[in-house]
Formats: C-alpha cells, structure tokens, sequence
C-alpha cells in the first residue's frame, strides 16, 4: 500500500521545504532529504521544488557544521558554483543573473546597460573562433557570418564592451 501523500503545485509546499531547508544541520539533513522525497507522490512540478529543497538544505547544513560560516561573498561563488554545474556546465563565455528588482532604484542603472566586460567580449571572440573551426562547415550561414562578425570585433545585438574597472568604452 502506498502511504505517500498525493501533492500538487498548486498547494505550494516547498514554502514549508524551503523554511525547513534551512533549519538543517548534517545530523538532520538525511531525514529531511527523506521527508521531502518520499513521503510524498511528485509530479512534474513538485519533484522540481523537492529538488531545490534538498539541494538548499544541504548547502544550509554544510555551512551549519564546524568548517562552514562562509562569508556572503562566498555565498555567491557557492551559488555561482551550482548553477554552472548543474544547469550550464557546456557555457564557456560566461553568465549573468539579473534581478529585476533592483530596476526600482536609480543608483542600479549601470546593471541594465547592454555592456560586456572585456573578458566576456573576449571569451565570446574565442568560442566565435572555435565555432567556425568545429562546426563551421555544418552551420547555417547566417550563423556563420554571425560568429565571423564576432571574430572581427562586431560586437553582437547592440551592446558595448566596457572596462568595468577603467570605465572606458571600446
């Protein structure tokens, strides 16, 4: 007989997961992790927010325990660290996460900006190079002027390539 308890997205459990998640330390977090993944029927959704629950509580009880008591700093590399290797681990040229929010405050406008740094630009310039070596016989030509307009220093869609540290545009 199946004691798991039927949930949908609907019922938004994962507010009480994600609560949880943090209160975790080495010694709790097998029995959470067991909780949340087997003591309920997941569905498409559900399974998606159990997920991220074990993953955070994890992190939560890892920085709980006699090495954790990581800086915010590091917080962010942490966070950095898991979304390459679990989402993105083929991108070369790098990432960028955008919180909307802060669109609500003047002193934030420089985030919004269609800007590269130098190294994106750069990294961006040697996949292009790779591409039209790897693939470049089987791609699209449109795809293939695209990469070479990288090459040559066209810098795609708009944006600008700016020294975050000199200010100076290219």
């Amino acid at each position: 007989m199946n004691n798991k308890t039927p949930i949908t997205e609907e019922m938004h459990l994962e507010k009480e997961w994600f609560e949880l998640a943090r209160k975790q330390t080495l010694e709790t977090l097998p029995g959470f992790i067991n909780y949340v993944m087997n003591d309920y029927m997941h569905d498409y959704g559900t399974i998606c927010h159990a997920v991220a629950a074990c993953a955070l509580a994890s992190a939560w009880a890892a920085n709980d325990s006699p090495n954790g008591g990581i800086t915010g700093f590091q917080a962010n590399f942490v966070m950095w660290d898991f979304v390459k290797q679990w989402g993105f681990r083929s991108n070369k040229t790098g990432l960028k996460l955008i919180d909307y929010d802060e669109m609500l405050y003047p002193q934030y406008k420089e985030r919004f900006e269609k800007v590269l740094s130098v190294s994106v630009w750069e990294s961006l310039q040697e996949r292009a190079k790779e591409c039209l070596n790897e693939e470049g016989s089987f791609a699209a030509e449109e795809i293939k002027e695209h990469w070479e307009n990288i090459v040559s220093g066209n810098v795609p869609f708009g944006y600008k390539v700016k020294d975050k540290y000199k200010g100076e545009e290219e």
